[in-house]
């Protein structure tokens, strides 16, 4: 019989879900309106703190949109990207028909390179043309290099927008991820660390902007005793049942932290003995990692990326490559790309790894097992 499948990083309810999403049909609030909706925020309010604002969305991607929009990012605009992520950071520039301008990353955290980033600046100065805003990603549960992206930000001005989709529960000198940012956002996908099924946040400094998120995501209706639009509005707040999941998750975010953080301590051990396996890990003890995916770079010519996965797949264990940096995406091959391709590079050598929280002994064994007989 073939063993159950290990996925990559599921889903895992906490229990109490289920009581909130009741509470959202008994009341028969189960759209966007409802008290699970202003419960959900709160509680990451507080959690994050740092005077955050948050406004609950229906995706991170949305969050990222209307993050844009408040920056009055326009057609022709540029606007500094990292490019190795996940697509749905750059889109929303596309959606509003702004300019990617693609930024390579350092290999300490994977993320954008501040070096790099100032080329990139610079650039876009000579042009003429001063950035909107620059994205900056903390890739799989990595923050960027705070310190250096944000001297950068505030020497020439430009808005820091804080892609924190995969790191909710990490922090940078104690500060937690998504609080960095002029604006930030985090996800809450099926896959991350903590899901509302589909959802994500918009993270602001003030209440004023944070009325204005929410205003512009249910269709930019003013306060009128009729449907009354003077302006373009989105389809993007969340439900008031996906909210409820997330309140019964966060009650459980920090076991879910825990357990991701003891995956990375278990993958450092098994990866010990294996002078051309590299287990991606926190660069200094300012960084603090949700380590939301575990990811190993494989060196040397005895591994290989594609057979190490075909071992696992045949072992029934869910693995990954690495995101497909965007400046090699056919979408966005023709943007400027300031860079060495240190992105490419992890993404030609890089594997990720199941890391869900719900991860037993048993499963651990398995991915010992099924590495060792690859090895032998």
């Amino acid at each position: 019989m073939k063993e159950e499948r290990i996925w990559l990083s599921p889903p895992h309810m906490g229990g109490s879900e289920l009581k909130y999403i009741k509470e959202a049909f008994d009341t028969n609030w189960i759209s966007q309106f409802g008290n699970n909706i202003d419960h959900f925020e709160n509680i990451l309010e507080e959690y994050l703190g740092e005077n955050s604002f948050v406004a609950a969305l229906s995706s991170g991607t949305a969050a990222i949109h209307l993050a844009l929009r408040l920056l009055n990012v326009e057609e022709g605009d540029f606007v500094i990207c990292q490019s190795f992520t996940f697509v749905a950071s750059v889109n929303p520039v596309l959606y509003l028909k702004a300019v990617p301008i693609l930024v390579d990353s350092e290999p300490s955290t994977f993320n954008l390179c501040p070096n790099a980033l100032e080329d990139a600046v610079k650039f876009c100065m000579q042009k003429g043309k001063k950035p909107k805003a620059i994205i900056a990603v903390s890739l799989y549960g990595m923050p960027f290099m705070v310190d250096e992206i944000l001297d950068i930000s505030r020497k020439y001005d430009i808005p820091l927008i804080e892609d924190s989709a995969e790191a909710l529960g990490s922090k940078y000198n104690n500060q937690a991820c998504g609080t960095f940012g002029d604006l930030s956002i985090i996800s809450f996908n099926g896959n991350k660390i903590i899901t509302t099924s589909g959802g994500g946040i918009l993270i602001s400094k003030s209440q004023i902007t944070k009325n204005r998120v929410i205003y512009l995501a249910t269709q930019a209706k003013e306060n009128e005793d009729f449907y009354s639009h003077s302006e373009l509005g989105y389809n993007y707040r969340i439900s008031n049942i996906s909210a409820g999941i997330g309140r019964g998750q966060m009650e459980v975010l920090e076991e879910r932290i825990r357990a991701r953080r003891e995956n990375h301590l278990f993958y450092k051990e098994l990866f010990e003995c294996f002078d051309d396996l590299h287990l991606f890990s926190e660069p200094s003890a300012k960084f603090y990692s949700n380590y939301w995916l575990n990811v190993i770079l494989i060196e040397g010519e005895y591994w290989d990326k594609k057979k190490m996965r075909s071992i696992f797949s045949e072992n029934n264990i869910e693995t990954r490559y690495l995101w497909k940096p965007m400046h090699l995406q056919a979408l966005y091959k023709d943007c400027i790309f300031f860079g060495s391709n240190i992105s490419g590079a992890f993404f030609d050598r890089g594997l990720c790894l199941p890391s869900g929280s719900n991860i037993t002994e048993n499963c651990k064994e398995r991915i010992t097992r099924a590495l060792y007989d690859y090895r032998n």
